[in-house]
């Protein structure tokens, strides 16, 4: 009997529109009402997820930035795992070199040093996901969705990190030329031991230490809900879903997921825009 299910967002329990769809949101309040514990495990912060779930009108834990930080539904934190300041000065004077454009994610948000290409990076997610939406049109869909969202400015990352009030959970950066751009700085990376590097989409990867993976996040919470793996379900499309796939007893891919993440799921179930994962829930509840 499934008792906990985690769910990815990008990709996954977010459509083509980065917005919960019904069935998908009536669907996970139907799996609490029946006492299922609905968890959401997304590499994006705790200020970009909360707006989202609210707006289906979900209220629920989240494993956030991959597993770096985990919240109860009421969103008091529950652990973090940080990139020490020495650790992350390194990664910011790496991706500075290479001249692609990164946001870090902080105790006290994102930050970003440049708000154009933030809009712009969302603009380009929202027509790979929908190439039916005009480019002008997913321009003001993204700075209309970033009004919701706490988003830090500045002009210094430096002065960020060297912050004794902050904490540094995640890099991530971006690059329209995907892998291409973007593998050579993975490897560079294998350098640094207590880093973990995974990815979100093929135009990303993201940074975090070594102790922030969605599958040991999620073993922890299930560990403080004294739920067996066995009756844990995960759903997810992508490199940092991975391991919370392999310790899931029941998994499921999206109809849109990559070729790995089909491979290691058990199951499969329909794409992201095709309510996905409302109908890998209404399947398990079924069985209960």
């Amino acid at each position: 009997m499934i008792q906990i299910i985690a769910s990815d967002m990008d990709g996954t329990l977010l459509n083509d529109h980065m917005v919960i769809s019904k069935r998908n949101a009536d669907a996970i309040k139907t799996a609490q009402k029946a006492g299922v514990h609905f968890v959401v495990s997304s590499g994006r912060g705790y200020t970009e997820i909360k707006p989202l779930i609210e707006e289906a009108g979900i209220t629920c834990p989240m494993i956030t930035l991959n597993g770096a930080q985990v919240f109860d539904e009421k969103g008091n934190l529950l652990s973090s795992a940080a990139i020490n300041d020495t650790l992350a000065s390194n990664i910011l004077y790496l991706l500075k070199k290479k001249g692609l454009y990164f946001e870090i994610v902080t105790s006290a948000g994102i930050y970003s040093d440049s708000k154009t290409n933030r809009i712009e990076n969302f603009a380009e997610l929202l027509t790979k996901v929908s190439p039916e939406t005009p480019y002008k049109l997913a321009v003001s869909m993204a700075a209309a969705r970033f009004e919701l969202m706490n988003v830090n400015y500045t002009d210094d990352y430096l002065k960020i990190i060297e912050d004794p009030s902050l904490k540094v959970y995640k890099f991530v950066t971006f690059s329209n030329e995907g892998p291409k751009k973007l593998d050579p700085i993975r490897e560079e990376l294998k350098q640094f031991a207590s880093l973990v590097v995974t990815s979100s989409s093929s135009s990303n990867i993201e940074i975090n230490h070594v102790n922030a993976q969605k599958g040991a996040a999620l073993q922890a919470f299930a560990d403080l809900m004294n739920v067996p793996m066995d009756n844990v379900m995960a759903i997810g499309d992508n490199n940092n879903d991975m391991s919370m796939l392999k310790v899931a007893g029941v998994s499921y891919a999206m109809g849109n997921a990559i070729t790995e993440v089909k491979q290691t799921a058990k199951r499969l179930t329909k794409n992201n825009t095709e309510d996905g994962v409302g109908i890998a829930i209404e399947e398990v509840l079924k069985e209960k």
